[in-house]
């Protein structure tokens, strides 16, 4: 038995994650388990509901996620239903999630990752005018890149420390060996953590002037969208313009260079494939792109082992859930059309560590074909990769050159990493494309955005579909005219999965096995892994209450 160590909770993620982790002697992970420490009841409580209202309800996984799982619980209907959206309520929805991507995106890698990469407090020794020559040997015009500004930034962080209170930057393991960048990287990048706050916001007004709000935007219904007005406005398509102009500078003069940095210093870690993984990935297929709606941006498909040469279709019958290390009742492997949400809690050992042999988290594990299989921007690029897929081929293989690296760094903590901030570009990119599709379309005169649609007496449906962290699955089986089965299969479900009936990790306790720790007392090896899957256990969790072990009742008058 090696040393066991308890991250909990892994903070920087939306929702409740525990990791517990096995050392040898030399601080190298043996093993790991990845564990829920909430349960997500949605499924239950939209049981008996008119599947048309599910959207709204759904959103309500997480305050994040939320434009993922309206649309994704909207195409389950249209499914059911037999119907299919106009042309224009198409295009509107690829506006509405592309502002999703930009603004997950970009918050995820300086908000959420990016501190497992900079030391905020090495950037106070650099020097601002070798920030200034570092930052424009990655990019000619790099964003808000000015001696006088890095000044400003330091000062800023010297106020700070100084108050004793590191306010975002607080209780991190600044120092650690572990931090590679120097302290002029760090301090352009420290610069661009702080202008994200203001781009990321810029990307949520985009999606909010097609849906209403941000986050859970209201203007999706089964057969359409009800943002009619807003998608006939030229006034309304040129805000939306013009804050896509804006985020797009950023990531260009910003996001790409900066993960080009990172990968420049941290290029051993990615050569040694630190953080793989499982060695499968998965992808739905996202952002239509035609009207049958069989072309899409975003690819569809399966890679298996790692053999990128010959990519696999996928077979949606083939996708099951398994709950035999989880906390619900049975050990069941079931599709998600015939799936069961049953909690059985039983909690951890009696001296607070996981029962590996056991149940331990609330996280089901979802299986293709009986393995488990990565999903999110990493799975994307590399099934594109193999089919082929002309822009992310082009895009990975320019940023490969760049950076001196063979393609096999992909399959690391750095690869997962630096696709997210390429699929960023693959997507501003075709924003406005969409933009030009959607005017040209009305001018044509077609003003459609909805289907007449009712709903079927009987009748099941699901949505697959690519939102930023990953393949999100909902699927609906409707009796009597209400919702009789609802399971959702979401991104964080795929990666947290715990191991199955098989005895196989999922994607996040594979990734960590070989992780040396430089110190064991700060895991920051173990955070920049989790995170660089993007975690949203919110989209997992819900209602129980632990003083009780019991799910809570509420009584609404």
């Amino acid at each position: 038995m090696g040393n066991k160590m308890i991250i909990d909770p892994i903070t920087r993620i939306e929702g409740h994650l525990r990791i517990e982790v096995e050392l040898d002697d030399n601080n190298v992970i043996r093993d790991a388990w990845s564990s829920i420490t909430l349960w997500r009841g949605i499924e239950t409580i939209v049981k008996n509901h008119d599947p048309r209202d599910v959207g709204l309800m759904v959103q309500r996984f997480c305050g994040v996620c939320t434009y993922s799982h309206y649309e994704t619980s909207i195409l389950a209907s249209e499914d059911a239903f037999k119907v299919r959206p106009p042309k224009n309520a198409r295009i509107v929805r690829n506006l509405m999630k592309g502002a999703q991507y930009l603004c997950d995106h970009i918050m995820h890698f300086y908000h959420l990752h990016g501190l497992d990469w900079v030391d905020v407090v090495s950037a106070l020794s650099a020097d601002p005018k070798k920030a200034v020559d570092l930052a424009m040997a990655y990019n000619p015009d790099p964003y808000n890149c000015s001696e006088g500004h890095y000044r400003a930034v330091q000062e800023r962080l010297k106020r700070f420390v100084a108050s004793g209170r590191l306010g975002p930057f607080a209780n991190a393991y600044w120092g650690n060996p572990s931090f590679k960048l120097p302290p002029e990287a760090n301090l352009v990048i420290t610069s661009h953590y702080l202008d994200a706050l203001q781009v990321s916001k810029t990307a949520a007004q985009m999606q909010a002037i097609f849906g209403g709000k941000n986050p859970h935007p209201q203007t999706l219904v089964v057969g359409g969208v009800s943002s009619v007005m807003d998608a006939l406005d030229a006034s309304r398509i040129g805000e939306y313009l013009f804050r896509l102009k804006e985020v797009n500078h950023f990531v260009e003069t910003a996001l790409l260079p900066d993960v080009l940095i990172a990968a420049t210093y941290y290029k051993d870690e990615g050569a040694a494939g630190i953080g793989a993984g499982v060695p499968n990935y998965l992808c739905y297929g996202g952002f239509p792109l035609d009207d049958d709606w069989n072309a899409t941006l975003l690819p569809k498909g399966v890679v298996k082992s790692r053999d990128i040469a010959n990519p696999l279709p996928l077979d949606e019958t083939k996708i099951t859930e398994d709950v035999t290390h989880a906390w619900y009742k049975g050990e069941d492997n079931l599709h998600p059309y015939d799936g069961k949400t049953e909690p059985e809690y039983t909690g951890y050992t009696a001296d607070g560590h996981v029962n590996g042999d056991g149940k331990y988290t609330w996280c089901k594990a979802p299986r293709y074909d009986g393995e488990p299989y990565e999903v999110g921007p990493l799975a994307r690029f590399i099934v594109g990769y193999a089919q082929g897929h002309e822009k992310i081929k082009g895009l990975t293989d320019a940023t490969l050159k760049a950076a001196n690296l063979p393609v096999t760094v992909l399959f690391s903590t750095l690869g997962r990493t630096a696709a997210r901030a390429l699929e960023t570009k693959l997507v501003g990119d075709e924003i406005a494309n969409w933009v030009n599709e959607l005017v040209a379309n009305i001018k044509a005169g077609d003003t459609r955005t909805w289907t007449r649609c009712e709903v079927p007496r009987t009748g099941q449906g699901r949505g697959m579909n690519e939102v930023p962290r990953g393949a999100l699955g909902h699927w609906i089986k409707i009796d009597n005219h209400v919702v009789s089965n609802y399971q959702a299969v979401v991104p964080s479900t795929w990666n947290c999965s715990p191991r199955g009936m098989e005895g196989k990790r999922g994607p996040y306790e594979e990734s960590l096995i070989g992780t040396k720790l430089a110190n064991a007392d700060q895991p920051l090896e173990i955070l920049r892994t989790i995170h660089s899957f993007d975690p949203c256990m919110a989209c997992a969790v819900h209602i129980i209450d632990p003083r009780v072990d019991r799910i809570r009742m509420f009584k609404v008058a």
